[in-house]
C-alpha cells in the first residue's frame, strides 16, 4: 500500500501557559497606582515578538551513512515490553505468518543486509518471536525469554533522539464501475509499460524513452492534462477526489454496479515526489486549522470542486493499480495481507522489511480520545509520504469508519526493532 491522505500532517497549535492571578494588598496596590503615574509617562516601544518555535522535521533525511538504528545494550533503556504482552492484538500473529511466508520467498534476500541486519537473522528473529508469543505461558516467562534471546533497536527519530511522528492509514471502499458512465468518470489507472522501477525493491526510478535513456516521469498535471493513458483505465470511481484518495492509500475496495467486489492495489508509480492535499487546501484558504479532517476536505470538494482539482497538482506522485485477489488485499509492499493493528509502514530504504516492531505513542479512538498504543507489530508496508527515520504510519483498517480514525492519528512516539542475539 502507500502513504494515507492524513490531512493532520499540518502545523498543530502550541498552547500557552495560563496566566496565574494573585491577590494583592491594600500596600501593593497603592505602590502599584504610584509606579503606574511615573511610568505613563515614560512609555518604551514593545520589544519585538518572539520568534516561534522550529517546527519538527520529521522528514529529515537521515545523514549520508548514519543508520536508523542504533542497539539498546542498557536493558533499563528497552520499553514496556510488559504492557505490550498484555495489549497484544489477536490479529499479531496473522501478520507473523504473513512476514514468516515473505522471508521463504527467495527474491526477499535482495534486500538485506540493510542496518547491519542479514536475511538470514531477521527471518530467523520472526519465527522465533512468533514462537515465543504464540508459546509463552505467561507475562513473566515471556519477558524473560525475551531478555535472554532478543536485542533491541531504536529508531534515531527525526532528531537523534528518538522521536517518530505515527500517523495511521487505511484501504477506502468506493463505488465504481467497470467502463465510464455519467455517474462515474475518474479513472484509475493500469501500470504504463514505459515506467522502470528497480528490480531489486521496486524504487521508481522513471520513464524510459524510445531510445532506452531513463528520464524523470511526466508529473501528475502533464499526465492529466495531456490524457497520456487514455487507453489503459481499469476502472473507474465517481469523483477525481476519490481517485486521488485511492492513489494517496494504494489500495481500495470497490463496489461494482452488478454487486461483484473488486479489490485494486498498488502496481508501481512514478518518481516524482509527494505532496499534501491537507497543507495545499490550508494554504490556499479552503480550510483553516482544525478542520483537516477528510469529511471536511470532502465538504469543500462538493463546495468548490474545481479549486480543490487545481490543488490535486501538489502532489507530483502518480500511482498504478492492478487487481488483486481478496485472499490477499489490501497487500503491502512486500505483496503480503497487510493486517489492521499489526502493520507498519515505514521507510524501506532505512529500516530492514518484515521485522518485529513494537510502536509506542498514543492512538485516537472515537469515545476515549486519545490512549496508550504500546503495540507488537511487523514492518511489512512503505509509502511515498513515509520518509526518512522520523515517519511510520499505522494501519488501521478497510473502511471509511476507519478512516476517520486514520485521519486523525497524528502523534509523536517512539519505535523499536527486535532481533535475536547474534
Amino acid at each position: 500500500m502507500m502513504h494515507p491522505l492524513n490531512p493532520l500532517n499540518l502545523l498543530h497549535p502550541r498552547h500557552l501557559p495560563h496566566r496565574r492571578t494573585q491577590r494583592v494588598g491594600t500596600s501593593a496596590f497603592l505602590l502599584t497606582l504610584a509606579l503606574a503615574s511615573v511610568l505613563s509617562s515614560c512609555r518604551t516601544a514593545p520589544g519585538p515578538a518572539p520568534e516561534p518555535a522550529p517546527r519538527p522535521a520529521y522528514d529529515r533525511p537521515l545523514p549520508e551513512g548514519a543508520p536508523a538504528l542504533r542497539r539498546l545494550d542498557d536493558p533499563s533503556r528497552w520499553p514496556d515490553f510488559a504492557t505490550a504482552w498484555r495489549l497484544r492484538d489477536p490479529l499479531l500473529m496473522e501478520a507473523l505468518d504473513a512476514s514468516a511466508r515473505w522471508f521463504e520467498a527467495p527474491s526477499s534476500r535482495t534486500h538485506f543486509p540493510l542496518a547491519g541486519i542479514t536475511h538470514d537473522r531477521a527471518r530467523a528473529s520472526v519465527l522465533a518471536f512468533r514462537t515465543l508469543i504464540s508459546d509463552a505461558p505467561d507475562e513473566s516467562q515471556f519477558l524473560a525469554e525475551l531478555r535472554r534471546r532478543f536485542e533491541v533497536y531504536e529508531s534515531v527519530g527525526w532528531d537523534g533522539s528518538g522521536t517518530v511522528l505515527f500517523t495511521g492509514y487505511y484501504a477506502p471502499q468506493f463505488p465504481a464501475s467497470p467502463v465510464r458512465t455519467e455517474r462515474f468518470r475518474a479513472p484509475l489507472y493500469r501500470r504504463p509499460a514505459d515506467l522502470v522501477t528497480d528490480p531489486r525493491d521496486g524504487t521508481p526510478l522513471g520513464r524510459r524513452t524510445p531510445d532506452g535513456s531513463v528520464v524523470p516521469y511526466w508529473t501528475r498535471a502533464e499526465i492529466e492534462s495531456r490524457g497520456m493513458l487514455r487507453g489503459t483505465e481499469l476502472v473507474w470511481v465517481e469523483t477525481p477526489l476519490d481517485a486521488f484518495i485511492i492513489h494517496v492509500n494504494g489500495s481500495a475496495k470497490l463496489l461494482m454496479p452488478d454487486g461483484r467486489i473488486m479489490y485494486v492495489g498498488y502496481d508501481g508509480k512514478t518518481d516524482r515526489p509527494y505532496g499534501s492535499l491537507g497543507r495545499a487546501m490550508m494554504d490556499a484558504g479552503l480550510l483553516r486549522p482544525g478542520e483537516t479532517s477528510l469529511p471536511r476536505m470532502r465538504q469543500v470538494y462538493r463546495q468548490r470542486p474545481q479549486d480543490v482539482e487545481r490543488l490535486f497538482a501538489v502532489n507530483e506522485s502518480f500511482v498504478f493499480f492492478r487487481e488483486y485477489p481478496e485472499g490477499n488485499w489490501p497487500a503491502g509492499s512486500l505483496g503480503v495481507r497487510v493486517t489492521p493493528d499489526a502493520t507498519l509502514a515505514t521507510d524501506k530504504r532505512i529500516y530492514p522489511r518484515g521485522g518485529v516492531v513494537l510502536v509506542d505513542t498514543k492512538a485516537i479512538t472515537f469515545t476515549r480520545g486519545a490512549r496508550t498504543y504500546l503495540r507488537f507489530m511487523l514492518d511489512q508496508d512503505t509509502g511515498g509520504a513515509i520518509r526518512a527515520p522520523g515517519r511510520a504510519d499505522i494501519f488501521m483498517g478497510i473502511g471509511e469508519t476507519v478512516g476517520i480514525l486514520a485521519g486523525e492519528q497524528y502523534a509523536e512516539g517512539r519505535l523499536y526493532y527486535l532481533f535475536l542475539r547474534e
